[in-house]
């Protein structure tokens, strides 16, 4: 069979395109199948590996969960002889939806041990999507923040934080916070806009019985 390719002088527009796949039908059909095995290897991976590997995954979490519950943030972190904690996890069942909580958890251990760094890191590579914890994540990233004294961007994730005007037990906890920091940064204005949006948004909360005093202080009476 030749495989010298066909001219197309004098051809009207379609019969060109069928003798362009003719010519090039290898190379066309190869690109199809390719695209096909990628997509059923996709789905066979969906179904022979990550399924598998999400359930054994949100199994091994539960005494991880059960650990940070109860503030042994050591063992929640990196598990005993028996049980794997939150690092373990994320590294052996990488690609999972509870690897990828177990990075908000690893996050959360290593606020509460004071490893700034490590919180921030783990924090970042926590993808929120589909969760509840978005808010939390920000404010989390927030405190992690200010304890390096990167006041800017503690600024930046309370601001997102206390973005939720329906949250009543979130958002008024994180505009304190903002509020803090912007004195901090002497930004005085913004603090004061933080602690009126918590007395006038949040009246009932706990952070806007210490609020009065705050905007007394500032000079703001009203």
């Amino acid at each position: 069979m030749s495989t010298t390719p066909q001219s197309t002088e004098g051809l009207s527009a379609l019969e060109k395109i069928a003798v362009a796949y003719e010519n090039n039908k290898k190379v066309i059909n190869t690109a199809v199948i390719a695209v096909v095995v990628a997509v059923g290897g996709f789905f066979a991976y969906k179904n022979l590996v990550v399924a598998p590997n999400e359930e054994k995954a949100g199994v091994a979490i539960m005494r991880a969960e059960q650990m940070f519950s109860i503030d042994s943030v050591n063992l929640a972190l990196n598990g005993d002889a028996t049980n794997a904690g939150f690092l373990k996890i994320i590294k052996k069942y990488e690609g999972t939806a509870t690897a990828n909580v177990a990075h908000f958890y690893a996050g959360s251990c290593y606020l509460k041990m004071g490893d700034y760094k490590s919180a921030i890191k783990h924090l970042e590579e926590f993808d929120p999507k589909g969760t509840v914890l978005e808010n939390a994540k920000s404010g989390l990233l927030g405190d992690a923040y200010m304890e390096t004294n990167d006041i800017k961007k503690g600024i930046e994730q309370y601001k997102s934080a206390s973005s939720d005007a329906d949250d009543d037990v979130y958002s008024p906890i994180y505009l304190q916070r903002l509020a803090i920091a912007y004195e901090k940064n002497n930004q005085p204005e913004e603090a004061k806009k933080a602690y009126i949006r918590i007395r006038d948004e949040y009246p009932r909360s706990f952070q806007s019985r210490e609020v009065d005093k705050a905007l007394a202080q500032m000079g703001v009476l009203d």
